[in-house]
């Protein structure tokens, strides 16, 4: 199975934070499972880490690796398909992540309940 992390989800998982569901944090650490983690989350942490809304460890890219995380671009494909995405969701980021699940064949997993309105594979963080 190729997962997707939403960037909470990648913060939970980055925490060992009990909010992970039990199923998801299986899957997720199931080595038989491939992990990704969007540019598009390394990015938007980036952005809330510079104006104070979120502290993590300053060796973000360290800490996706020790987790045995791949890391998944943001590709010219990717940029241009967010256009044909419905209005569902005006987050910029989780609109990427969506695309990027649908593009790649990827399970997202996250706990927002309307990214599943966008026809892509969900499990629930």
């Amino acid at each position: 199975m190729n997962l997707l992390l939403d960037t909470c989800t990648l913060l939970w998982c980055l925490s060992d934070d009990p909010s992970l569901d039990p199923n998801a944090r299986k899957l997720v650490t199931d080595e038989n499972n491939a992990v990704y983690v969007s540019a598009a989350s390394i990015w938007e942490i980036s952005i809330k880490q510079s104006l104070g809304k979120l502290k993590t460890p300053d060796n973000l890219l360290d800490s996706i690796a020790t987790c045995r995380f791949e890391l998944l671009p943001i590709t010219p494909t990717h940029a241009a398909a967010v256009k044909d995405l419905p209005l569902h969701h005006r987050d910029p980021f989780d609109r990427m992540l969506v695309i990027q699940a649908k593009e790649d064949r990827m399970t997202l997993v996250t706990r927002d309940g309307f990214l599943e309105e966008y026809g892509v594979a969900v499990l629930r963080a």
